[in-house]
């Protein structure tokens, strides 16, 4: 889904800036995180795009995404309970933090290329996905692409459904993708048994949500799933130096009493729910 207005981040800033002293008219920039290439307008004031002039940020910080609220540029971020904010990474694709702890995994690839990753264990297409935690969505933009049946994603904050709306790199919801806002916790009980084929789980770690970790949910797990259906549980490897707690087979030994089998794949467990 296109954002609503341009993104700026510093190279895209710094390229405008630079065609500006050049005395360039024009600069070929991304304008929406990497997705596309766009020609923009340089003038000494301000840009151009489309039928809109833009101002040049005063200040332009690193690892920030800027976005037009109408009347001027604005860091991409919200503070409610907690501070959420959008951010870029060098892949394109931006990855999210809460009061500063990152989210998704930007290390050795891109957020988005490290979901896909972990879609191709659960196999969507043609299937029902229950997708718990759907953060920035990109669990589901490529369940999509793998042509499952239905997605029903849940996203306990407001605040990160909003960086969801501004983000290009996530799914719009419609059609296969029913998006809610939810507390999957609190949501999984009214779902209907065996109502689905297959289970993502990405959910924060469990100092910060435990309870999603804990017996009673992977009850709940395995009664929404089918028999033989699929669940990846991304753990992780948290504390593991710190203090040896091997959270991945804390999660696969809770699963298996569950009613699944589970093996340790890559950086999670995948499970399979028994008949």
């Amino acid at each position: 889904m296109p954002a609503p207005g341009p993104l700026l981040t510093l190279p895209t800033h710094a390229a405008l800036l630079a065609a500006r002293r050049a005395g360039a008219v024009s600069c070929e920039c991304s304008l929406d995180l990497g997705r596309s290439t766009t020609t923009v307008g340089v003038g000494a004031s301000d840009w151009g795009w489309g039928e809109a002039r833009y101002p040049f940020l005063e200040t332009c910080r690193d690892r920030t995404i800027y976005y037009w609220t109408g009347a001027a540029f604005a860091p991409l971020a919200r503070y409610t309970n907690a501070l959420v904010k959008l951010v870029p990474t060098e892949w394109g694709a931006p990855t999210f933090e809460i009061d500063g702890i990152k989210m998704l995994p930007t290390s050795r690839a891109s957020p988005y290329e490290d979901a896909r990753r972990k879609v191709e264990w659960i196999r969507p297409a043609g299937k029902a996905v229950l997708d718990t935690c759907g953060g920035l969505g990109y669990f589901a933009a490529w369940c999509l692409a793998g042509r499952a049946a239905r997605v029903l994603s849940l996203e306990k904050s407001p605040d990160v459904l909003w960086l969801r709306s501004l983000n290009p790199w996530s799914p719009a919801a419609g059609g296969v993708l029913e998006l809610e806002q939810g507390d999957i916790a609190e949501r999984i009980a009214d779902l209907p048994s065996a109502g689905f084929d297959a289970v993502l789980h990405d959910p924060p770690r469990f100092g910060i949500a435990g309870e999603l970790y804990s017996q009673a949910f992977y009850q709940q797990l395995a009664r929404v799933l089918k028999p033989q259906g699929k669940l990846f549980h991304y753990t992780g490897a948290p504390n593991r130096l710190a203090t040896g707690r091997d959270v991945p087979r804390e999660v696969a030994r809770r699963l298996q009493l569950a009613g699944f089998q589970a093996t340790l794949e890559g950086d999670g467990v995948l499970a399979v729910r028994t008949p």
